[in-house]
């Protein structure tokens, strides 16, 4: 006859071990859910010269620096990590040219370790500014961003004569040709609302004239008959033109002008290289629910003007631009720190009014 206490006694052994098996699956298969990083603020630059602090800076360095973007994270689908500070600012570099901006935007508009679904975007990068408008060292928040890819071209050597350029607009036969084609990407307008409260916010912020080399003040006195290009570095507002082609000169400069007012009847005063698909990436990700298109905001700061100084011509700063000697360029990325900065402290400052409400 088997003993009562021996068979209770394996009763529970076995108990104890069929336990031990089954806890590991069980936690396996039910790992705890990571609730996703709520982020505040996404600065977004385009290049970096060598690491993050320390060295030479590109468009990232004074704002890890001075925003202390601490936490890096890396972003294996995007150009180059990212980091964050304790206050909610993530901060990104998307790589140069249209292409890398759109992917890195995407790859981070899609992690699933970011709750973005509120957060502001600030493009925070230098710029050619059209001398009619700005001077070095200035900074322009972007009312409307042309796409200057999007078209047809024939070599100026086989336009008509009537023709002033070679570039034409996707579904018409000459340039300039009314009416404007339907928005399909070649215009993205941002919030007015925002941009005309950022640049309010901003106006009076001083750009000190003393980031301004010395040779950087004489390429500005060279331009006489522009005033606004001879001024000390202000605040502004207008329009930008968007495209992965370097392009300047004076005739450019005027292809762009008139580009920008056939679609939007704005007024033209900065080229960069990316912005356009950084916005295509945002407006599909606010098609998705990922983030907020009212929330977008371009700052781009004036590291050098878009065509020649008069009695010069367009190779000769072709030249210069070769050896990326930006007369601006520190000046230029100063004040995208230090104006986009402003907009950045009032937004965290604010937060639990400026996360339920747009300015």
């Amino acid at each position: 006859m088997r003993n009562p206490a021996n068979k209770a006694t394996t009763r529970i052994v076995c108990l104890l071990l069929l336990a031990a098996l089954c806890t590991p699956a069980v936690r396996a298969q039910s790992p705890r859910p990571v609730s996703p990083i709520h982020v505040k603020v996404v600065v977004v630059t385009m290049f970096e010269r060598g690491k993050d602090t320390g060295d030479a800076p590109g468009e990232y360095q004074f704002w890890v620096e001075r925003e202390h973007l601490d936490q890096v994270f890396d972003l294996p689908a995007g150009f180059h990590h990212v980091r964050m500070n304790k206050d909610g600012v993530l901060g990104i570099v998307t790589g140069e040219g249209a292409a890398k901006a759109a992917a890195s935007i995407m790859a981070l508009g899609l992690d699933p370790r970011f709750d973005l679904s509120n957060a502001y975007w600030i493009v925070a990068g230098i710029a050619g500014g059209d001398p009619a408008d700005v001077s070095i060292g200035s900074s322009v928040w972007v009312q409307h961003v042309v796409d200057g890819d999007l078209a047809y071209e024939i070599d100026a050597r086989e336009i008509p004569k009537s023709w002033p350029t070679g570039y034409v607009p996707f579904g018409r036969s000459a340039p300039y040709q009314k009416p404007v084609p339907s928005d399909d990407g070649n215009c993205y307008t941002l919030n007015p609302q925002l941009v005309a409260w950022a640049y309010q916010l901003t106006k009076g912020v001083r750009l000190p004239d003393s980031e301004i080399t010395a040779a950087g003040r004489q390429y500005r006195a060279s331009f006489v008959g522009f005033p606004n290009a001879q001024k000390e570095p202000f605040v502004a507002e207008g329009d930008e033109v968007s495209a992965s082609t370097f392009w300047l000169g004076a005739l450019m400069n005027r292809w762009a002008n008139r580009w920008d007012r056939y679609f939007t009847g704005g007024n033209y005063m900065v080229s960069a290289m990316e912005d356009s698909g950084t916005l295509q990436s945002l407006t599909f990700l606010d098609h998705a629910g990922r983030a907020d298109l009212r929330r977008v905001l371009v700052l781009r700061t004036i590291s050098d003007l878009d065509r020649q100084p008069p009695g010069e011509t367009a190779v000769e700063i072709l030249k210069s631009m070769q050896r990326a000697q930006y007369p601006g360029y520190l000046a230029a990325l100063d004040a995208a720190e230090r104006v986009g900065d402003t907009v950045v402290r009032n937004i965290v400052a604010n937060w639990p009014e400026r996360e339920t409400s747009v300015p």
